[in-house]
């Protein structure tokens, strides 16, 4: 297995499916400090998303690769659409995958394919809060604390080994979008520092 070093960086995709802050936020960091990982593809399953535009101002690559609809049966349009994703990446070398708000569940199929080079950030303190709603979940339950949580990508939802977590206290005003808005702040301080300790590791 290679070493990366900063002459020959990891080569990443980061997958979005809309604004790409976090992805903006790991672009960021690359370009501040000599760095073991490249953000060399930026994937997105729906066109014309602003963080498209944010990778393309940082003269990264990117690809759309929307779900066919054409094609009948469910299964069958989402193993088609992995597949046409594994193929992008085997074309640009990548190396690791960062799920950065990228809003589709990953079939076993394409889990099994990267497993241990599949990393995604979830913002809750899991295993508490996993899917789509942990900040409604947290504030439902009466929560007092809450953070963000960067993990392996098993074929479970959120439930794979967990690499590290920030954690800040809800306060009691918070609603669903403030609470977003400072978890964000975390993940975009935490996502890419793990990536540095999984690049100084992984390979």
């Amino acid at each position: 297995m290679r070493v990366a070093t900063v002459e020959n960086p990891l080569r990443l995709a980061v997958f979005i499916s809309g604004s790409g802050s976090g992805m903006a936020a790991l672009l960021h960091h690359q370009e501040s400090k000599p760095c073991l990982h490249e953000t060399a593809l930026v994937v997105s399953n729906v066109a014309d998303v602003s963080g498209l535009d944010k990778a393309k101002a940082h003269n990264v690559n990117t690809i759309t690769i929307e779900l066919d609809t054409s094609i009948s049966g469910k299964n069958e349009r989402r193993e088609a659409h992995e597949i046409s994703i594994m193929e992008a990446l085997e074309e640009h070398q990548i190396e690791a995958v960062i799920l950065s708000g990228y809003m589709r569940i990953l079939s076993p199929l394409f889990v099994q394919a990267w497993k241990g080079r599949l990393l995604n950030i979830h913002p809750s303190l899991l295993p508490k809060y996993p899917g789509a709603h942990a900040h409604r979940d947290a504030l439902a339950d009466g929560a007092t604390i809450t953070g963000c949580t960067v993990h392996l990508v098993d074929e479970g939802v959120d439930s794979g080994p967990i690499l590290a977590q920030s954690q800040l206290e809800i306060h009691p005003d918070d609603d669903e979008e403030s609470l977003s808005e400072r978890v964000k702040i975390l993940e975009h301080k935490l996502y890419p520092e793990v990536i540095d300790t999984y690049a100084e590791s992984a390979l």
